[in-house]
């Protein structure tokens, strides 16, 4: 596997260069135009790069909107990069981009966001799951040193419709790549998996960070840089049934991750996972899958 870092200690010098650049520059006539950049470490002092045109996802930039794909390298104290109509380099916070089809320039600066309810505090309410301070409500897991919940835990079983409060972080594992690299999973009900990964600057589908597995990729892939703490804003309503046992109405959720809308009140239906659709009350499963993907400051309201 390699570097496993689950903290800011045990990093590499390609760590200093990942994350995202942003800035505004002046296109023809006069016209400010917004511009973002993720760049994702690979490894050995290999990059990617994407270029998005309209500013960073779920700052600007949408589905469909043009970005750019470039490859890049790290040279001495800088990392070159390179692709079909933009070239550039990044030099301590700063990325410099040239364009093939004009003249000036593109400067672009490194920002770090954070979700708006990171740190959220729990109403008076609130059924407060994880914490720190121990591990009553989850039946099955482990915290570590750091009072951070190990991925592979599961709740006590929960009230059939609540909206939660969650906060992840995922390892930084340069050489790893797809499904080997920061993943876990959040079941809803015990049953409808929610990703986590580290899909920072790709696609965005529905096996990737945001995404519920083979039902539907998020709006917009909002997954930050490995090492960066995340969070997931859950509205969740349980199916309905019968007393014959009969389904009378789909599970529906809404998903805000790191404050961004990315699933809408999207119906759930039968879903591979743990266990199939059914009538609780069901805890929530935090998927272990290999990789060492901690949570905190997990809580729910009844709804």
């Amino acid at each position: 596997m390699g570097l496993n870092a689950t903290d800011l200690s045990m990093v590499d010098e390609d760590f200093a260069f990942q994350g995202e650049y942003a800035g505004t520059v002046k296109e023809a006539e006069g016209k400010e135009a917004k511009y973002g950049a993720q760049v994702i470490a690979l490894g050995h002092g290999q990059f990617a790069a994407v270029v998005y045109s309209g500013g960073l996802p779920g700052a600007g930039w949408n589905r469909g909107n043009p970005k750019a794909q470039l490859a890049g390298e790290k040279q001495g104290d800088k990392v070159v990069l390179k692709g079909e109509q933009i070239s550039g380099e990044i030099s301590g916070k700063w990325m410099i981009l040239k364009h093939t089809d004009r003249e000036d320039q593109t400067v672009l600066e490194a920002v770090q966001r954070n979700s708006p309810t990171l740190g959220a505090k729990p109403p008076k309410d609130a059924l407060v799951i994880f914490d720190g301070s121990g591990t009553g409500q989850i039946a099955d897991g482990s915290m570590n040193d750091a009072k951070l919940l190990w991925a592979g835990a599961t709740t006590r079983p929960l009230p059939n419709s609540y909206t939660i409060h969650m906060e992840f972080l995922l390892p930084y594992v340069p050489e790893e790549r797809g499904q080997g690299r920061g993943n876990s999973g959040v079941y809803l009900h015990d049953c409808y998996e929610l990703q986590v990964l580290d899909s920072f600057g790709l696609e965005g589908a529905n096996n990737e960070c945001g995404g519920f597995y083979k039902i539907k990729e998020p709006d917009v892939n909002m997954c930050l840089p490995p090492l960066s703490w995340q969070t997931y804003d859950i509205d969740f309503t349980a199916p309905a049934y019968d007393a014959r046992g009969k389904k009378t109405a789909p599970a529906r959720v809404t998903v805000r991750h790191n404050g961004v809308v990315i699933h809408d009140n999207l119906e759930l239906q039968e879903t591979p996972g743990r266990q199939k659709e059914g009538p609780g009350p069901r805890g929530i499963h935090l998927q272990a899958h290999g990789n060492k993907v901690q949570y905190r400051n997990i809580w729910l309201v009844k709804k």
